[in-house]
């Protein structure tokens, strides 16, 4: 997972999570574990991707397992890249 430490800082940035940003690792649970990621941070988060990695997202590839942990979410961004 080559873009891990870039998602995880726009992760970060978005939700605004300073320091706890670091203790983030692929296996960190985000739906549930992180209290500021809620609808609009999800949101806020896909934006943030769309516009750093240059994609588009559209509504109907996103669920919840996407956002599950940090890894499944740098997944669904590699698999974005290779399209």
């Amino acid at each position: 997972m080559q873009h891990l430490e870039a998602v995880k800082d726009i992760l970060g940035n978005v939700l605004g999570l300073g320091d706890r940003k670091q203790a983030l690792t692929a296996d960190s649970v985000l739906l549930g574990n992180i209290p500021e990621l809620d609808s609009m941070a999800v949101v806020n988060v896909i934006t943030a991707l769309e516009e750093y990695f240059d994609f588009s997202v559209d509504d109907d590839e996103i669920s919840a397992q996407t956002f599950e942990t940090l890894g499944s979410l740098t997944r669904f961004v590699e698999q974005k890249l290779v399209r």
